[in-house]
Formats: structure tokens, sequence, C-alpha cells
């Protein structure tokens, strides 16, 4: 089975709560992290605070997310560790070769992330349909762009 994608490392991992506050209390205020920009969006019903801990390439966001409204689907703060973002080098590749072995996507697609990179969501409730999924952990994949790409192809000896 020949895969047309690699998945490079951990792009990010994000926590969700009621309050970004008391996020903030521990990531930020305990363990130093700095604030990089924040992302709202009705649609996904997120307020998030996008943290970062490393620098460039290697660089892993820790997105710190309270809803909108926390009678609303989706509903990021119902789980705490609410999703984990991979690096794929090749993310529409990966889409089409992922479907076609049965993983179930979350509706959505590829489209633009927070971050501003390409990106779509493993389903984490397998179907009939797509017997693959997550588990019961949302799975963020995230086109990597060209300069982790070559940091990751480098690490690894490529």
């Amino acid at each position: 089975m020949t895969r047309p994608f690699k998945v490079l490392g951990v792009q990010q991992i994000a926590i969700g709560g009621p309050s970004k506050e008391r996020l903030r209390k521990l990531w930020i205020d305990m363990f130093g992290l700095t604030i990089t920009g924040n992302f709202v969006s009705e649609r996904e019903n997120v307020d998030e605070d996008i943290a970062a801990i490393g620098s460039g390439p290697f660089k892993v966001e820790v997105d710190l997310m309270q809803p909108l409204d926390a009678e609303k689907k989706p509903a990021v703060h119902a789980t705490p560790l609410n999703h984990v973002g991979l690096w794929i080098d090749d993310l529409p590749a990966a889409v089409a070769w992922l479907t076609a072995q049965g993983v179930r996507f979350a509706p959505g697609g590829i489209r633009k992330g927070a971050a501003g990179f390409d990106i779509c969501f493993l389903h984490p409730k397998a179907s009939e349909e797509f017997p693959i999924a997550g588990e019961g952990v949302l799975i963020e994949l995230v086109q990597a762009p060209p300069e982790v790409v070559a940091a990751f192809a480098k690490l690894a000896g490529a």
C-alpha cells in the first residue's frame, strides 16, 4: 500500500473550556507560552487564542478555545482536548487517498483554517460507509507550507 503523503509532525493541539481566561492562567501565565493570534468564528462557534511552543517550522500551536455560545454546536469546550492537528505534506493527496481507504471526514472539506493554512478534519466517529475514523478524537490535517516540509525533510535526512 503506497501512501501518497507524509504526516510530518504535530502542528497543533486544541484545548477547549468554558472560559479562555482559565486556560490562559495555565498555558500563558504558568507555562509562559505567547499568544500569537486570535480566531473567532460564528460558524465554528469558537473564540480561540492561538499560542505557541517553539519556533520556526517546529512551532506547535496550542489553541485555547471557548464557545461563543455554550448551548450551540460544535461544543468546543465539551471535550477538553478538542483536537490534534497534524502537518501533512500534500493535503489534497492525503484526503483523496484516505477517503478511498474508507476514512470518514467531517463536513466542510478542505478550507482555510484559523492560522491561514488549508485544513480538514477526520471525523471522530466511523460510519457504515466510512469504517475508519478518529475513534473518539477529532483530528485536523493541516497543509504544511514549503518551509515546514523542507525542515522536516532535512531533519529526517531525506
